[in-house]
């Protein structure tokens, strides 16, 4: 019996390591993981399930979630300090659309060599939080704190991590843009939960009566809330000249969620001297995540433009 060569165990070493390195990148690419280690102000119910509806062997959208968790996509080319977007879908609080608002939009942002983070959020809930107000913002700010806190883990620079909200995700983002610092939790971490820029595509901003979106509104903080809770929800009054530069996608013909949200959001930031773009667009509608017709199908060259104006992205 021959003794294999050293050159084939050579060979056969080298593969193996290819391997596992196509394996662990595979695996860097799907992992998920939760955001908290104890969610706060929890409320146990066992008959309180996650729903998830699925088409194709994929999560389309899921609903009743209890536990929040970071889903994680790294460019192929995993290069150090790149930019790191979180992103929030949206479906007006009560369910999340996690793939046309998620996991497409995380792919889409690998290919401009930004790391993403799908934020799969609690949505508001009396019966698994005790202020349900303030539940998804607690996920939104645990989640910006330990990406900026395993920055160097995921080749990120901890002063380029964004946010994307779309829809009622949109108003979590903006949210987070302008409460990123109000004490929500108990927590030891001197992490700070502040973005260092927003894209928020067709978003829910505002909890004024004429201009938000009813269900968004009932879901996070009913129907009877007081102005003071109408007003510290309402977004475009909580900016101020700390809110992180913000690019702002909308369609005038958004019968669901007024285009008035990006507009009054906009002036919000240009009055207090915030970097801001906002594009109108005459046709889309609402919900058209990355762009399938209409004029709405052009938002992402001018977001991808804006990143790179802004240094974000990767790709010449």
């Amino acid at each position: 019996m021959k003794t294999p060569k050293k050159s084939h165990w050579k060979k056969a070493f080298i593969v193996l390591a290819l391997v596992a390195g196509i394996t662990n990148e595979m695996q860097a690419q799907n992992q998920i993981i939760p955001i908290w280690n104890k969610i706060p102000d929890q409320i146990k119910a066992p008959d309180y399930k996650e729903n998830q509806s699925i088409k194709d062997g994929k999560v389309q959208s899921t609903s009743l979630v209890s536990i929040p968790t970071l889903s994680i996509f790294l460019p192929k080319e995993n290069k150090p300090n790149q930019a790191a977007v979180l992103i929030f879908p949206g479906g007006g609080y009560q369910h999340l659309a996690i793939d046309k608002e998620g996991t497409k939009v995380a792919e889409w942002l690998n290919t401009l060599g930004i790391a993403a983070f799908v934020v799969k959020y609690r949505l508001p809930s009396d019966k698994i939080m005790k202020n349900k107000s303030v539940g998804p913002l607690q996920d939104a700010q645990e989640a910006l704190r330990y990406v900026r806190q395993n920055a160097i883990k995921y080749n990120i620079d901890p002063t380029r991590i964004g946010i994307m909200g779309f829809s009622a995700g949109g108003h979590l983002a903006s949210t987070l843009a302008t409460h990123y610092d109000d004490k929500v939790y108990d927590t030891s971490s001197k992490v700070s939960a502040r973005p260092d820029f927003a894209l928020l595509i067709y978003p829910v901003i505002s909890m004024v009566e004429n201009i938000t979106h009813k269900g968004s509104q009932t879901s996070l903080i009913g129907d009877h809330a007081s102005q003071d809770v109408l007003d510290y929800f309402s977004n475009e009054k909580r900016v101020t000249a700390q809110t992180p530069p913000t690019f702002l996608v909308h369609a005038s013909d958004d019968q669901t969620v007024m285009p008035e949200n990006s507009i009054n959001y906009y002036l919000a930031l240009k009055n207090n001297g915030v970097p801001a773009e906002l594009h109108i667009y005459e046709k889309g509608g609402h919900g058209f995540g990355l762009g399938v017709k209409d004029t709405s199908k052009f938002w992402t060259r001018d977001c991808e433009e804006w990143l790179k104006t802004r240094g974000y992205s990767n790709q010449n």
